[in-house]
């Protein structure tokens, strides 16, 4: 089948190099390049965070954690975890989904905490994966269209067999989806003083804290502000995110802060995965957007799914 793809963040390029894989003609249509994407900017470390439904979403996230398992790529690798609680809790429902989930010992908590969850999760760093899986893409012989689409309709005269919407927050006013909303995220990169671990306090009193470490920087966070557009960094934000992390990994203290970022995921109450035959005159559109918080914890898996659409057409 001719496919066009919209959208060429993580879920964009995953779709795309699935259905490239099985053998369909692929056009990737993007207003910007791939470093101006939300997921450009992400820690992208596999952990479900602001998505739904909870079911799916458990069968798209296993299915992409083994994804990256196998995968063998620049800037993928599997790292170790740590997630911190004030209090014992009962294991998460994703704790089936890892490798290596056991309770943290004492000697591995830091100060302040009383318990704490160990495993294994991918991390990517985006900056290194995105243009290689661009790169393979392109390999594979995708169509590349820079074009801004307002409608749906606009991208008709590229006379596709079926049209795949990955266009996250940009669905909210490209099929008028008002239940989508910027969800947004502000972090820290600092210099990474020898980190090696990922370190998550998703209840710290100052706010969610975590510090992902690559190779030569530390990610820390960090924010899920639903329904804030505004992108600029804000300074106090800054040294509140610097404070929790410090926490957390007092390795930190020195570090050199490299720069604070800003960007808006694409939040909705369940990921919009389906087939419409009703946005485009006998052209099937299958949706693929609202992955909040988890686009590279569950792409794959929706990948796996968008192509199972386009098969069962």
């Amino acid at each position: 089948m001719r496919v066009v793809v919209i959208g060429s963040g993580i879920i964009g390029l995953s779709v795309a190099e699935r259905l490239l894989a099985d053998g369909h003609e692929v056009t990737v249509v993007s207003a910007d390049e791939i470093t101006r994407t939300a997921s450009y900017l992400a820690a992208a470390v596999w952990f479900p965070t602001a998505v739904g439904p909870g079911e799916r979403v458990g069968q798209w996230g296993r299915d992409t954690f083994e994804h990256w398992e196998r995968v063998q790529a620049p800037g993928v690798r599997m790292c170790e975890s740590l997630a911190l609680y004030r209090a014992e809790i009962p294991a998460p429902a994703w704790a089936g989904s890892v490798r290596g989930f056991r309770p943290a010992r004492a000697d591995e908590l830091p100060a302040g905490y009383r318990f704490g969850f160990r495993f294994a999760v991918p991390l990517v760093e985006m900056p290194v994966y995105l243009p290689y899986l661009r790169g393979r893409v392109d390999a594979a012989g995708a169509r590349w269209v820079r074009r801004t689409v307002r409608e749906l309709a606009e991208v008709v005269d590229l006379k596709p067999d079926a049209v795949v919407n990955c266009t996250g927050l940009g669905a909210r006013e490209l099929v008028g989806d008002k239940s989508i909303r910027p969800i947004r995220g502000q972090i820290v990169r600092v210099a990474n003083p020898g980190v090696t671990m990922s370190v998550r306090d998703e209840g710290h009193p100052l706010g969610r804290a975590y510090v992902h470490p690559r190779a030569h920087d530390c990610v820390l966070g960090g924010t899920l502000d639903a329904g804030e557009w505004d992108l600029t960094p804000n300074p106090e934000l800054t040294r509140s995110i610097l404070d929790r992390c410090r926490d957390l990994v007092p390795q930190l203290a020195r570090s050199e802060v490299l720069e604070t970022l800003v960007g808006l995921r694409p939040g909705r109450d369940e990921v919009r995965l389906e087939i419409d035959h009703t946005c485009l005159p006998a052209i099937p559109v299958i949706h693929n957007y609202g992955h909040g918080g988890s686009g590279m914890t569950i792409g794959y898996g929706c990948a796996r799914e968008v192509a199972a659409l386009l098969a069962g057409l």
